[in-house]
């Protein structure tokens, strides 16, 4: 199949080697299956991902907390998304907001540096800082795991280690003895800030008591792409203050506070000095809010009341009950995999509000009191229902959100409701939602599909007022004539990017209308960029609105969106001859606005942001059917058509020019990337299931390792990772709004893992390196359907899926 044509030449001894069981581990079918430890956190490394283009940090978290401390060794370009690249040296410091895994950035909010020497080394001679000053770590001294994080700096051989709770970074700097402790307070800091020019307007104070540090980072003037971010934070030390040198927009500041309003692009930086009494040792706690001072302060109340191990303690208890799957069998370096792959889903979205329910919305909804995008939401969130940020929703719907539907249900449902609450706050569900902003990123409207899963799998969650207001909300975010009521509230620049003009052809004319460019223009004035992703994916979005209306008693809904998500077939084109020296039977391609495929045509052909497909091409995006792949296999020919093109896609000679996305190649499936995700499994739709089986092994196997390159492509905030975690326990969501289930191929002996019912066992008899097709499966003692289907529904008491596995196809 793939380049060197894997899935044709299945029986060789030689893909053995490349099976989804280790051969350290599974070199004999008799080898003993150990149960894993109790202490799973031995096996989650937080290096992993963070080389590569995988974009992960290493820093401490807690599960969803708002505090993701890590240190920045990047502030601008492809790497700096997350802040922190494996590959460099360098430290800038250590910041306490970060993105996990995404491929664009922003954050880094409060960076602290300590050092000894003197304070003129450690100040910027202008203010750009994207020429900030940095130091180097010594990359051998490095430690992390879940809850902590220690590095010694190089050149003074101050050891810096980093634990959080939910709300409050605690950091503990050892410094060598004798030497000053000093301390840069930065609130200028912006990770990847090549995306736009900042206009802070910051605030830093120095309390009378010399204990204490607090301040306001206002970022709501930066014009990148996470806009409006405003954060406060109330920071205490257990030494007092010996003496400040502060600066603001690089001019000395007299007395013990700075405050800038006027002045663009300006710094607010704090040179601390403190008095060293008897110890090496500086603590440091650093409480969050993005609502108000007063919260930060309250935050810190409720959480910095411990010292630094006991906070460390407290992360690895959360940890350790946040990663509660049981595994046997399979390697050590699988279970590191697995572990921290588990680890990653569980970063993101975050607890986003403080102690008391306040929170940072997305606009002015009733109970909002602000002004303009900045509206603040007293006591609205709760323990029942918080509320959340970090919706990276065109990459999570795929697989990270299936996961929770079945691991952690009441979140799944929290999730589904907490979206629909930032539509009443803002007039369209989140696209791409960033601490209460809306970035307009990805295409479509995909926060549909994670609140159809959550109604599909767990109607009785939801009251009828619910599933009516899910409805509207959908509709509402699919409709364009919902522009003009919106477009006096939003900024056009995000609004253009989130209720996009695709939704306006596709409603008027049945298909989004393809761009094509002659010397740099455009062929006709009317059309889309990326119409044939965007179309793709909102024939599918739309399948999922169906789904809602169904829930919501609404038949005119369902039939009006069921017949919009047969919009894919309008791409389509079926002529077989001009694509027989591709091998296929046709692909999705561009339709201009007459109606006419467009010409010439080039099924490689990519260009990021600006073609006709979204981080790929026409290989890639020609399976996206992910809710009715019968009809894309009647629309192909049948089923030997359908099986001719899939190998055909895993064949296909790699070539044209590539995005930085397009990873993982498998002849032309790009599966670092989110949209080729469920082609692997396209063969149970097939004759031949078992050449899922051997690619989800192939994929397991070479494109996932316990390294810092370890992820394939950007992690996605728990993307790719959840697409790992299913995918070893054997079985994925093709449609993430269908609560069907097929089968892959299970890495491990046994796993168990919690369901809403209780626990839910996976065995797998026979399983080893050589023995990686299933022979037979059932759930709870029953064949599944076709061999290779199941529903939610048999999930949820608990129970087990039992797998047979052979060393052949069964049918060989």
């Amino acid at each position: 199949m793939f380049k060197r044509n894997i899935l044709a030449i299945t029986l060789t001894s030689t893909l053995a080697m490349l099976s989804g069981c280790d051969s350290d581990n599974s070199s004999t079918d008799n080898d003993e299956q150990k149960p894993t430890p109790t202490n799973v956190l031995q096996y989650v490394n937080p290096f992993v991902g963070t080389g590569f283009n995988g974009h992960t940090f290493p820093g401490p978290v807690v599960p969803e907390g708002m505090v993701q401390l890590s240190p920045d060794t990047e502030l601008i370009g492809w790497h700096s998304s997350s802040g922190y690249h494996f590959d460099k040296d360098t430290l800038f410091g250590f910041s306490h907001t970060h993105l996990s895994g995404t491929g664009m950035g922003g954050l880094g909010d409060i960076l602290f540096l300590p050092f000894t020497e003197d304070k003129a080394k450690y100040i910027e001679p202008n203010n750009d800082y994207r020429k900030a000053i940095s130091v180097k770590m010594d990359k051998k001294s490095e430690q992390a795991e879940p809850g902590y994080y220690a590095v010694r700096i190089a050149e003074n051989g101050i050891k810096a280690e980093l634990t959080t709770s939910e709300r409050v970074g605690f950091h503990r700097y050892t410094y060598p003895q004798g030497q000053p402790q000093r301390l840069k307070i930065d609130l200028n800091s912006i990770l990847n800030s090549d995306w736009g020019s900042s206009s802070l307007r910051n605030k830093l104070t120095v309390s009378e008591d010399g204990y204490t540090i607090t301040g306001e980072r206002d970022a709501t003037h930066f014009s990148g792409w996470a806009k409006n971010q405003k954060i406060f934070f109330y920071a205490t030390f257990d030494k007092k203050i010996k003496g400040v040198y502060l600066l603001a927009g690089g001019v000395p500041v007299e007395g013990l506070s700075a405050e800038h309003k006027a002045k663009s692009n300006a710094d607010v930086t704090a040179y601390v000095e403190f008095e060293e009494g008897d110890s090496a040792q500086l603590n440091a706690k650093v409480a969050l809010s993005a609502v108000d001072a007063a919260g930060a302060r309250k935050n810190y109340q409720a959480e910095g009341d411990v010292s630094f191990d006991e906070a460390h303690a407290n992360a690895r208890d959360k940890w350790a009950n946040a990663l509660n799957f049981t595994i046997e069998g399979g390697s050590k370096k699988q279970s590191e995999i697995f572990y921290t792959a588990l680890y990653h889903t569980k970063i993101a979205p975050i607890v986003h509000q403080d102690v008391d329910g306040n929170y940072r919305g997305m606009g002015k909804g009733a109970q909002a009191k602000g002004e303009g995008s900045y509206s603040i939401y007293y006591g609205q969130a709760s323990e029942e229902q918080p509320n959340f940020s970090v919706y990276s929703l065109w990459d999570t719907q795929r697989a990270l959100h299936p996961l929770k539907t079945i691991t952690e249900p009441t979140r799944a449902v929290q999730y589904a409701k907490n979206l629909i609450q930032k539509y009443l706050e803002s007039g369209l569900l989140p696209k791409w939602e960033h601490l209460g902003d809306e970035t307009g990123t990805m295409v479509g409207y995909p926060a549909v599909v994670v609140i159809a899963d959550a109604i599909t799998k767990y109607p009785e969650a939801f009251t009828a007022q619910e599933k009516n207001l899910a409805l509207k909300a959908a509709i509402d975010s699919s409709t364009y004539t919902n522009y003009p009521m919106l477009a006096t509230e939003w900024d056009k620049a995000v609004l253009d990017k989130t209720l996009t003009n695709h939704i306006d052809y596709i409603e008027k004319n049945g298909f989004a209308p393809a761009v094509q460019r002659i010397d740099g223009q455009p062929v006709f004035a009317d059309y889309t960029l990326e119409s044939v992703s965007y179309g793709l994916e909102n024939a599918f979005y739309d399948w999922a609105i169906a789904r809602i209306a169904k829930a919501a008693g609404n038949p005119t809904a369902e039939a009006r969106y069921l017949a919009r998500s047969n919009g894919y077939q309008r791409y389509f084109d079926h002529n077989a001859a001009e694509y027989a020296q591709y091998g296929v039977t046709g692909f999705m391609r561009p339709v201009m606005i007459d109606g006419s495929f467009m010409t010439p045509f080039d099924p490689y052909g990519t260009e990021h942001e600006t073609g006709n497909y979204t981080e790929g091409n026409a290989w890639q995006w020609t399976w996206f059917v992910p809710h009715d792949i019968k009809g894309l296999k009647t629309a192909m020919g049948g089923e030997e058509a359908f099986k001719q093109n899939l190998d055909a896609t895993f064949a296909a000679e790699s070539q044209g020019s590539e995005t930085a996305d397009m990873t993982g190649m498998m002849g032309q499936v790009a599966f670092g990337n989110e949209p080729s995700h469920h082609i692997p499994y396209l063969y149970n739709w097939t004759s031949e299931p078992w050449k899922t089986q051997e690619t989800v092994d192939y994929i397991l196997d070479t494109m996932y390792s316990n390294t810092p390159a370890g992820i394939i492509g950007n992690e996605d905030v728990g993307s790719m990772s959840a697409w790992y975690v299913m995918s070893a326990l054997g079985f994925y969501q093709v449609n993430a709004a269908d609560p069907v289930y097929t089968i892959g191929r299970p890495l491990f002996a046994k796993a168990t893992i919690p369901v809403k019912g209780g626990t839910f066992t996976i065995i797998a008899d026979n399983n080893s390196a050589k023995n990686r097709y299933v022979q037979s499966v059932t759930i709870n003692g029953k064949p599944l359907k076709d061999g290779l289907f199941f529903e939610h529904k048999e999930f949820v008491p608990g129970g087990n899926l039992h797998f047979v596995m052979g060393n052949t196809p069964p049918q060989q």
